[in-house]
């Protein structure tokens, strides 16, 4: 059966075939790819193994298939947000927010997207090269318009884009486990993961999103580096 047959043909398909990849984000990210199943992965959705079958001819190819979905998702997310930015730096404020929150909501993005590295990389290329293509060209548009620096759009946007998911994962998807009273299972001499705010631990903050005195810190370091070239730096400036 080819992946044009097992398209869904009804309202009732699609909602099944969503089902399925919804349940498959869940015990993915809960499990890893080596112990998932098919069986916990119909048994989330609420079906049979035989439907799926009807959508999917192995668990990998499902695997590939969330991560596309979630590609498609993050993207729509960032460009909800940008669709009213005026200029590039607004741009960046709110494809980032958009990122954060989405990332929030779906934390299983960032296990999944990793473990296709091993499982698909074919499938973790397409992810990061997806973005990372509209990146690129919106720069070198910010560019011709002299709204961001003399610099390589290329190197830039996988720079802002590592900038974007290492953020996100300190603090969104670490930030929850910080949380709670300190006990004995902290590391002898290491970063008391209950200790909100130390800067090396990233099990510190005890946040499901990027608090905003970060998110300016962040912004106001993107906002220089693209600025850099573009003005000359006044006396006295840091």
């Amino acid at each position: 059966m080819t992946d044009v047959d097992r398209a869904p043909r009804t309202a009732r398909g699609t909602r099944t075939r969503q089902a399925l990849l919804d349940a498959a984000e869940q015990v993915f990210a809960e499990l890893g790819y080596t112990e998932s199943s098919i069986v916990r992965i119909t048994e989330g959705a609420g079906v049979g193994q035989g439907t799926f079958y009807l959508y999917f001819g192995s668990k990998l190819e499902i695997f590939e298939e969330l991560v596309d979905d979630l590609n498609r998702r993050v993207r729509h997310a960032m460009s909800e947000h940008t669709a009213r930015a005026a200029d590039r730096l607004e741009r960046e404020r709110a494809g980032f927010r958009g990122f954060f929150e989405f990332t929030a909501q779906h934390p299983a993005l960032y296990r999944i997207v990793r473990e296709a590295e091993w499982v698909s990389p074919r499938s973790l290329r397409l992810h990061y090269s997806r973005i990372v293509e509209g990146y690129i060209e919106g720069l070198r548009g910010a560019q011709a318009e002299g709204e961001i620096g003399d610099l390589d759009p290329t190197v830039a946007a996988w720079a802002l884009m590592g900038i974007g998911e290492m953020i996100g994962m300190r603090w969104v998807l670490w930030g929850s486990e910080g949380s709670g009273s300190a006990g004995s299972d902290a590391p002898e001499g290491g970063a008391d993961p209950a200790r909100a705010g130390a800067a090396a631990d990233p099990l510190a903050s005890g946040t499901s999103a990027v608090p905003e005195e970060v998110f300016e810190q962040m912004m106001r370091f993107i906002e220089r580096a693209l600025d850099a070239g573009r003005r000359p730096r006044t006396e006295g400036e840091s």
